[in-house]
This record gives structure tokens, C-alpha cells and sequence, in this order.
């Protein structure tokens, strides 16, 4: 498929909590403050949370997680791909690698929300590609302007 490794990740090392925290400056620098959703690291190490990086070799490409709602129904959260790796298939490996999480924990439905403005396309299209649609808020999330969210059933 790729050359990229998923590791299970611990979220201490340099480099991710580096990427996560570009995450977070990105979300905010984009979206509205109520609609800023991403996680920072101490809420990705909590037990309802499994978090993934992907690597090149010795270099960070992305990291992804997923959150189980219910024993059901699980989140994506935490997608990011490094700057040097948008549009080399680093997305899609890490999607596909989460997908794969959730069929194996027996989860029917994988959700997430992304933003509807122009700078999240390129996650909008990689979902879509991927057999997310669009749907109505779920958990704790409330329908707005700004964002959208998306499910898959599994």
C-alpha cells in the first residue's frame, strides 16, 4: 500500500506532540472558537482514545486517532498530516489504518467532524473518497454554519 509504518503512539515523543500542537494552531487559525474541536495531547492519552503516528523511515508523516463513542460507534479525531506529506497518500494510509481499528473492535459506524469552509476540502474529499457522508451532529456536537460532520457505516 505504502511505505509509511502506523505505530500505536504514546504522545510523548518531540516530534508528534510537535505535529499536534501545529493541529491545534491550524484549527484555531481556521475555525471560529466554539468550533474548535481537536483534542490536545493529554485528552489523546486518555483510555477512550487510541492514537496512531505514521512514519517514513525516521520521519513523523501524520498521526490519527480514534475514540470510541459506544461500543458501537467510534470517532476519528486527531487527523493531521505533516506539511511535507499533503498529497502523498499519508492521509489515506492513516484513515485506512483507523477504519481497519474500528472493523476490528466491532464498531458498526465511524463519525467524525471536519469544518465546511475552503481550507478543509482537501479532508472533506478525502473522506468522501473514503464512503463518509455527510450527517447529522452527533455526541456532544451542535449544528452550525461552520462545521460538518460525517459517518460511515461500517
Amino acid at each position: 500500500m505504502s511505505g509509511y509504518a502506523i505505530r500505536e503512539d504514546d504522545l510523548t515523543g518531540g516530534e508528534i506532540l510537535a505535529l499536534l500542537q501545529f493541529h491545534l494552531d491550524e484549527m484555531h487559525r481556521w475555525s471560529p472558537p466554539e468550533s474548535v474541536h481537536a483534542m490536545p495531547a493529554e485528552r489523546l492519552r486518555q483510555s477512550d482514545v487510541t492514537f496512531f503516528s505514521a512514519w517514513d523511515g525516521e520521519a513523523l508523516a501524520g498521526c490519527g486517532a480514534i475514540k470510541r463513542l459506544d461500543p458501537r460507534h467510534g470517532e476519528i479525531k486527531a487527523m493531521r498530516v505533516a506539511p511535507a506529506y499533503r498529497g502523498k497518500g499519508a492521509g489515506r494510509v492513516i484513515l485506512l489504518h483507523l477504519l481497519g481499528e474500528a472493523r476490528a473492535r466491532g464498531f458498526a459506524r465511524v463519525s467524525l467532524e471536519t469544518g465546511r469552509p475552503e481550507a478543509f476540502v482537501p479532508a472533506q474529499r478525502l473522506y468522501r473518497a473514503h464512503g463518509f457522508v455527510e450527517c447529522a451532529p452527533f455526541a456532544d456536537y451542535a449544528r452550525n454554519d461552520f462545521s460538518m460532520c460525517m459517518t460511515l457505516e461500517l
